[in-house]
């Protein structure tokens, strides 16, 4: 089972991808994850990609696709993977089709899990970090017991630059503009799901497994 997970940043994207490669055992995988231990480890996407980000400029599309199906090709996602962070585009998500196909597999399933604006300003705009330890807080999930000051180790908590709601604000938009044709083009094949990520976690991951057993159930009925 191969499935694409969509969401904003904030939407709790990450945190369903762990819960459902726990339930599915087949292996998230993250575009981010990809690049950092490709150039971590040096290698030929690695460097490739580096010299892009060295110059400024956007990592091609082959680069990436070029990791993500390095990836698929290991062991453990013999059984499918659940991707997170990648396809952004709809060329991207073409080629993806393409190197599925090549394998004898395709996009099962694309729950996209939806949060109101608002929302994800709120969860990511008020985020604070401890100087000393790198404790992580939040002004109103997860606030210090004194303000400012780190329940961990007392160090001084700072807001990040990229973590002000003005930079959020951007990301949040670029992601919008960057997946809206995305999510059109998932819509129109049938394979997109939403799921209401304004809900709590253990709902939203409820919701994510009832969508999986339906399009497993739907996917082995033999009319």
């Amino acid at each position: 089972m191969d499935l694409v997970l969509l969401g904003a940043p904030g939407a709790g994207k990450g945190t369903q991808a762990e819960r459902l490669e726990q339930w599915l055992a087949i292996p998230q995988v993250s575009s981010g994850d990809l690049f950092r231990v490709n150039i971590a480890e040096g290698t030929a996407l690695g460097r490739a990609a580096q010299s892009y980000i060295d110059r400024g400029a956007l990592v091609p599309d082959d680069v990436t696709i070029g990791m993500v199906a390095e990836r698929l090709a290991e062991a453990d996602c013999a059984d499918g993977a659940i991707l997170d962070g990648f396809p952004r585009t709809v060329a991207q998500a073409k080629a993806l089709d393409e190197l599925l196909a090549e394998m004898g597999r395709q996009v099962d399933l694309v729950p996209y899990v939806t949060v109101a604006r608002e929302t994800l300003l709120e969860r990511l705009g008020g985020r604070w970090t401890c100087r000393a330890c790198g404790a992580v807080y939040h002004q109103v999930y997860r606030p210090p017991e004194v303000t400012g000051v780190c329940d961990v180790c007392g160090g001084e908590l700072y807001q990040r630059p990229d973590d002000t709601a003005e930079t959020q604000a951007r990301r949040i938009d670029v992601y919008m503009q960057e997946t809206s044709p995305l999510i059109a083009y998932y819509r129109e094949r049938g394979l997109l799901v939403e799921i209401d990520g304004e809900r709590s976690i253990d709902e939203v991951e409820a919701a994510l497994r009832a969508a999986v057993s339906s399009m497993e159930r739907a996917s082995s009925y033999c009319p």
